[in-house]
């Protein structure tokens, strides 16, 4: 017997509802930094993890805003209703979930950027620091040369 299909797959009206939902609440770094440098706006990258993180480098343009401080800061770093991307440090954190949740219960649209920052580094993104920004190597189990997801 497959292990595979052992639990048989979700028919394709419930599939679609389960994914269609997922992309309402992630997206990617590849997403962010196309938006990023394209300037498309209308959303704020937050950077929900501690100062000694945030110091040892972030996004650029994202806001830097811990997740212990949304209640209390939210308000008055972003605009009540702007759309809000979450992120922490990667995949075993859940940080950036936390927060998102934060955000939701201030009435704003949010979603999680899925690899946080351990993953916009290891794809080789820009990353701010009090030095000014630069790029790290990529990752070639994220992106081996020559190649790109293109999804």
């Amino acid at each position: 017997m497959s292990a595979v299909l052992q639990v048989p797959p979700a028919p394709s009206e419930t599939a679609v509802a389960h994914f269609a939902a997922r992309l309402a609440f992630e997206t990617d770094c590849s997403d962010v930094a196309t938006d990023i440098g394209a300037g498309v706006g209308g959303w704020a990258l937050i950077d929900t993890r501690s100062q000694e993180s945030w110091d040892q480098g972030h996004v650029p343009g994202a806001i830097h805003l811990p997740t212990r401080e949304i209640q209390a800061r939210a308000a008055t770093v972003v605009p009540a209703g702007l759309p809000v991307v979450t992120y922490c440090w990667g995949p075993g954190c859940n940080g950036a979930t936390r927060a998102a949740l934060e955000f939701a219960r201030l009435g704003h649209p949010v979603k999680e950027m899925l690899g946080g920052f351990e993953y916009w580094t290891r794809e080789g993104l820009p990353v701010e620091t009090a030095e000014g920004t630069s790029r790290r190597a990529v990752d070639p189990l994220v992106a081996p040369r020559g190649v790109a997801c293109a999804c």
